[in-house]
C-alpha cells in the first residue's frame, strides 16, 4: 500500500493578478470528517507552501488523495472566477458521488463545465472566461486523471520525467505539420498560435477531453506534478534536476524549489505558475508490487474525446511560457 505526501506552491509571476487555483485533499473514510479536514490545500496569490499527507487503510480501489488544478483565462475577474468555480465544483461533485471516485472524474468535469456556463449566463460580462483543468485521484492502484487544456500532468521516476496527459494547445498540431514537412521546426516553435487552446472549460461543449483508461501504477519514490503552464518556463531537464535534488526532502521542498526556479528566470512575461506536487511513499502495509516495467516509466494510457495523443514512454515536455 502506498501513502501520499502532497504540497502546493504558486507564484503570480509578472501578471497583475492570479488566475490559477489548486486544491488537494486527503480522502477520509468518514464523510463528515472528510469535509471538515484541515488537510485541504488551497493555492492563492502569494501563498506559502501548503502541504499534507494521505495515509490510511482504505480499499485499494478507493482514492486516498484527490487533487485538482485549474488555470483560468478571461481577465482578472473572469479567469480567477473560472478557475475557482472549476476546482470547487469538481470537488463538490466527487463529494456527492458514491462508489470508486475514479469512475466519477469525467462527471465532475462535466459538472464544472456546466457551472461555468451558468456563471456566464447569469452575468454576460463574464463571456469568454474559461479554464484548463487537471483532476487526479490517487489510490493504491495508482493514479487516474481527467484533463482539458494545456496544463501538464508530469510523472517523475528515477531520474526520468514524462508528460502523462494530452496537450490541447495547438503546439502538437504545429509539430505534426513540421514533421510532415509543411513548415520548418523553427517556424512551428515560433508560431504565435502555438499556445492557443483547442479545448478548455468554457461552458460550451468540451471538444477534447483526456482521461486515463486505467490506473497508472505508481511506486514508492515517484513524484506526480500537476502544474499550470507557467511551469513551462523551465526546461524538462531542469525540472528533473530539481526533483532529483530535492525529492529526498519531500513534496513541500520540491514544490517550493520548482516555483523558486521559475521566479529565478525573471521572465518579464512570466505567467502565473502553480504546482501540486505528490510523492508516493511506502505505506505500513506495502504490497510490494513492482511497476509495469522494472525501473522504467510505464507508458501513459489515456483516452480522449476528439484527437487523442499517442502517449509513449516519455512524452515531450515543451518549455516556453504562454503569454
Amino acid at each position: 500500500m502506498l501513502d501520499f505526501e502532497f504540497a502546493t506552491c504558486a507564484t503570480q509571476g509578472a501578471r497583475e493578478y492570479q488566475e490559477d487555483m489548486a486544491l488537494a485533499r486527503a480522502v477520509r473514510t468518514d464523510a463528515a470528517e472528510q469535509r471538515a479536514s484541515d488537510e485541504d490545500s488551497v493555492t492563492v496569490p502569494g501563498a506559502p507552501v501548503v502541504s499534507g499527507q494521505a495515509v490510511g487503510t482504505l480499499s485499494e480501489h478507493q482514492p486516498r488523495l484527490l487533487a485538482v488544478l485549474a488555470d483560468g483565462m478571461g481577465g482578472h475577474a473572469g479567469g480567477a472566477l473560472a478557475s475557482r468555480t472549476v476546482c470547487e465544483v469538481f470537488f463538490e461533485t466527487l463529494d456527492a458521488s458514491s462508489g470508486p471516485l475514479r469512475d466519477h472524474l469525467h462527471g465532475a468535469l462535466v459538472a464544472a463545465n456546466t457551472a461555468v456556463a451558468e456563471k456566464v449566463e447569469s452575468d454576460p460580462v463574464l463571456s469568454g472566461m474559461g479554464s484548463t483543468v487537471i483532476g487526479v485521484a490517487f489510490s493504491d492502484l495508482g493514479v487516474d486523471w481527467v484533463s482539458v487544456g494545456d496544463s501538464p500532468l508530469l510523472l517523475y521516476r528515477r531520474g526520468e520525467i514524462a508528460l502523462l496527459n494530452e496537450d490541447h494547445s495547438l503546439a502538437p498540431e504545429l509539430d505534426r505539420m513540421a514533421e510532415a514537412g509543411l513548415m520548418s521546426q523553427e517556424e512551428a516553435l515560433r508560431d504565435p498560435r502555438r499556445h492557443m487552446l483547442r479545448s478548455a472549460v468554457t461552458g460550451d461543449d468540451l471538444e477534447l477531453v483526456d482521461q486515463s483508461r486505467m490506473s497508472l501504477q505508481l511506486e514508492a519514490g515517484d513524484y506526480v506534478v500537476l502544474a499550470s503552464d507557467g511551469l513551462q518556463t523551465l526546461e524538462a531537464s531542469e525540472i528533473e534536476r530539481i526533483i532529483s535534488g530535492y525529492g529526498g526532502d519531500g513534496a513541500a521542498a520540491v514544490a517550493n524549489a520548482l516555483i523558486r526556479a521559475v521566479e529565478a528566470v525573471r521572465d518579464p512575461h512570466q505567467d502565473n505558475a502553480t504546482v501540486v506536487v505528490v510523492r508516493a511513499m511506502t505505506g505500513p502495509k506495502a504490497s510490494g508490487r513492482s511497476p509495469a516495467r522494472d525501473g522504467a516509466i510505464a507508458p501513459a494510457v489515456s483516452s480522449g474525446s476528439g484527437n487523442t495523443a499517442d502517449h509513449g514512454d516519455a512524452a515531450t515536455f515543451e518549455a516556453g511560457n504562454r503569454s
